[in-house]
């Protein structure tokens, strides 16, 4: 989705092809919606993200468009492409969204890594993270651009609510452990517990394999009926505007998308003490935190989240106006088309 919203974003001042794998969400989804952004996806075959024909062809692209610049997104599988741009005279620029463990800097990473241009994080917590984990050539710098926000609402405060009305929670995110959906689903027990009427929905596909073990976790919950699925959706803007809590409880993200379009919307959001969430405290926003993978402590942040909302105090309005300073479309947009050649 990050490839999708970068490529439109840049798609007014520059020519772009988005490179992706036949069959793959982007290709399956959003062809029509690039098309209409004047972005040409071009969607290629192959067996496995180590095979040659991943470079082959991408390399057969950059040469028939006269590719200048190329912004990869993912950093772990550069080595697949890395004969794609080799001789080439590319701006070779890697942007970053995830927090990264082990350290790629032995020799053959330092070969693969030597010719990017520029490392971008999202955030500053990714920014160190790059640091420590990738080499750098002798011309490579390292910048930090916070993503736009894809649904801006045009919003100064969240629309007030019933206290009798049903608690709407919202998650959303590919459905896989580390983004914290099977947390979520603990953390409601307590709403259960204490009789109070709610519904968590949970928007995402299923990473492959995950499938059955989430369901029957979903299933094994005294309140499963409560849990909805509803799959990937693109009306999100519809679902921010109709939810009261953002529950998202990542184990580890980069600076998440969803977590600053809640925000946005004037949901009232929670989330573990990790990577970049205590980052945009520091920017301002009001949330709540949960110690690190502590449930018992994501049940107490989510009650206090719900006492707040059905206490009748005021809506927490100034997360909208950060969000709509500092995450418009214009700004980073400029600072992407600044880094081209």
């Amino acid at each position: 989705m990050d490839a999708v919203r970068i490529a439109k974003l840049i798609s007014p001042k520059v020519n772009v092809y988005l490179i992706a794998k036949a069959n793959s969400p982007i290709s399956n989804n959003y062809a029509n919606e690039l098309a209409e952004n004047n972005v040409e996806l071009k969607a290629i075959k192959f067996k496995s993200k180590y095979s040659l024909s991943i470079s082959y062809k991408t390399r057969k692209i950059i040469k028939e468009h006269n590719i200048k610049n190329v912004i990869y997104l993912g950093a772990s599988e550069l080595h697949a492409l890395s004969l794609a741009f080799s001789g080439l005279n590319i701006n070779l620029i890697v942007r970053h969204g995830t927090t990264k463990t082990r350290p790629k800097k032995d020799f053959l990473h330092r070969l693969i890594y030597r010719n990017v241009n520029y490392h971008i994080a999202i955030c500053q917590h990714l920014a160190k993270n790059i640091q420590y984990i990738f080499p750098f050539g002798k011309n490579t710098q390292l910048k930090t651009i916070y993503s736009s926000l894809r649904h801006l609402p045009d919003i100064q405060v969240k629309p007030s609510r019933s206290v009798n009305q049903t608690i709407k929670l919202i998650h959303v995110g590919r459905i896989i452990d580390v983004k914290g959906q099977k947390d979520a689903v603990d953390a409601c027990q307590i709403l259960f517990e204490k009789n109070i009427p709610f519904e968590l929905n949970l928007l995402g596909d299923f990473e492959p394999g995950c499938e059955a073990d989430f369901m029957r976790h979903v299933s094994s919950k005294p309140y499963n009926q409560n849990i909805h699925i509803k799959g990937f959706q693109t009306n999100l803007s519809e679902y921010y505007s109709q939810s009261d809590i953002l529950l998202f409880p990542s184990h580890g993200e980069g600076l998440s998308n969803t977590f600053i379009e809640a925000l946005s919307y004037g949901l009232i959001c929670v989330s573990y003490e990790n990577t970049s969430f205590p980052e945009l405290r520091d920017l301002g926003f009001e949330f709540y935190i949960a110690k690190n993978k502590d449930i018992t402590s994501l049940k107490k942040n989510l009650m206090e989240a719900v006492e707040f909302l059905n206490s009748n105090k005021s809506p927490i309005s100034n997360n909208i106006k950060i969000a709509q300073s500092l995450f418009t479309p214009q700004r980073e947009l400029t600072e992407y088309i600044n880094l081209l050649k």
